[in-house]
């Protein structure tokens, strides 16, 4: 970003105009991907000029890499926490708790994380599998720690079960998107109950 200060535009602090940039920018790659991002259209729809998003993030790789990189933050901290408790199927029930809450404001950051549509190299590449990356390490770990409290220690057998785990998360995220009348509480009691069937 190379604008320097805290001042915004028509009276509006500068990371509140950003947020807004920010909000209309991740909208946007949940629909169209960073293949069809186009920051004139973000402009646009934000109600701002295509300079001031230029002058803001730099390029369309540095306003994409500044949505992947919040949502990544809002994410990977709500599920450390989550994981950080004892490893019981309780911790399921709690990262799930911590996926949804923490996406309730922008829903849209899931799609923007996982994204697929990103150069295969740069910038835009480097932070969404840095992102990814992250958050499947940390799925790993949990299903690593939950998997060793029942006696199962094979490494092959942690790895089958974290793309399983992966996969329901991903698939849970995916229903509650398109079913937006759902509040993160909602979709909680929805995965206790379901996960409790499971059990």
């Amino acid at each position: 970003m190379s604008v320097t200060g805290t001042a915004g535009t028509k009276g509006v602090p500068r990371a509140e105009r950003e947020a807004q940039i920010l909000d209309v920018a991740a909208a946007e790659i949940a629909r169209v991907g960073y293949a069809g991002l186009s920051p004139a259209t973000v402009a646009t729809a934000a109600g701002v000029s295509k300079p001031l998003v230029y002058a803001y993030f730099g390029s369309k790789d540095g306003l994409y890499v500044a949505c992947v990189q919040r949502a990544a933050t809002a994410l990977t901290e709500a599920i450390e926490v989550a994981i950080s408790g004892p490893p019981s199927l309780a911790m399921a029930e709690r990262t799930l708790a911590a996926v949804f809450t923490a996406l309730e404001p922008r829903p849209h950051d899931w799609k923007v994380v996982f994204d697929r549509s990103h150069p295969h190299e740069g910038p835009a590449a480097d932070a969404a599998r840095a992102t990814r990356g992250r958050i499947a390490q940390q799925a790993a770990c949990g299903v690593g720690a939950f998997l060793g409290t029942r006696g199962l220690t094979d490494e092959k057998d942690s790895s089958a079960m974290t793309v399983v785990w992966m996969g329901m998360v991903t698939s849970l995220v995916d229903w509650w998107l398109r079913h937006p009348e759902e509040s993160a509480a909602a979709m909680t009691a929805r995965s206790h109950r379901l996960i409790a069937a499971l059990a």
